[in-house]
């Protein structure tokens, strides 16, 4: 099912339908691009990402230890016997989603929005600039009412997601001007565009398209931080 027919069906747009439209196009991506292509995921192909997204939701003794601890290793030997699968078979597991077992089959507008909105485009910005130097992709136009759910959860995620940020920060809609202060202080940097674009710099994605003003020592220690969970 493509975005289309998936947003006919959203109505008053709900967080998981929006999960599962972007499980379902990322998905037909992997099985466009195929299991060795590159990721925004540093060191991590296709292959690598897909089997994360399966441990994650269908192997909760394993999930974890994704981000590091004493499950770490553990984690990582699961990971990699999916990662071994069969790749139609790793990405049908992927796109059924988490098992009845799973307690993300519970929380899937809550849990999944912003990693398959997040891993869609870790696979979909991974290319070559052209040879002019700009980038080979170019952002979705999201419909606003998903741009806006995704605005609401950010706003909401920001004390998380800049915890590390050693300056002010501020994020401001481009399609709309809604302002948010993502943490307080001085000096601050402002970040401007679309929610889909803040989600993904805020995430650590450097492949956005943003505007980012501020004065240059702030912008700089900014650019140099640790951005995301």
């Amino acid at each position: 099912m493509g975005r289309s027919a998936a947003r006919a069906t959203i109505g008053g747009v709900k967080a998981s339908d929006v999960a599962r439209a972007e499980r379902t196009e990322l998905c037909d991506l992997f099985l466009e691009v195929g299991p060795d292509a590159p990721t925004l995921c540093e060191g991590w192909t296709t292959r690598d990402l897909a089997a994360h997204l399966a441990v994650r939701e269908g192997r909760p003794d394993a999930a974890g230890g994704i981000l590091g601890g004493p499950l770490a290793g553990y984690a990582a030997s699961v990971q990699q016997s999916y990662a071994e699968r069969p790749w139609p078979d790793l990405v049908a597991t992927v796109r059924t989603g988490p098992p009845l077992y799973s307690p993300m089959r519970w929380a899937d507008g809550l849990a999944n929005l912003f990693e398959f909105a997040v891993h869609h485009e870790d696979v979909r910005r991974a290319t070559p600039p052209l040879p002019d130097g700009s980038p080979s992709w170019q952002p979705r136009e999201l419909p606003p009412e998903e741009q806006d759910l995704l605005w609401a959860r950010l706003t909401k995620a920001t004390r998380l997601l800049a915890r590390k940020v050693p300056v002010g920060l501020v994020l401001v809609r481009s399609d709309t001007g809604q302002r948010h202060v993502a943490k307080a202080g001085s000096p601050s940097v402002t970040l401007t565009g679309a929610p889909l674009e803040l989600l993904l710099r805020l995430f650590g994605r450097h492949a956005v398209v943003l505007d980012i003003s501020g004065d240059e020592e702030a912008v700089a220690r900014f650019a140099s931080a640790r951005l995301g969970v």
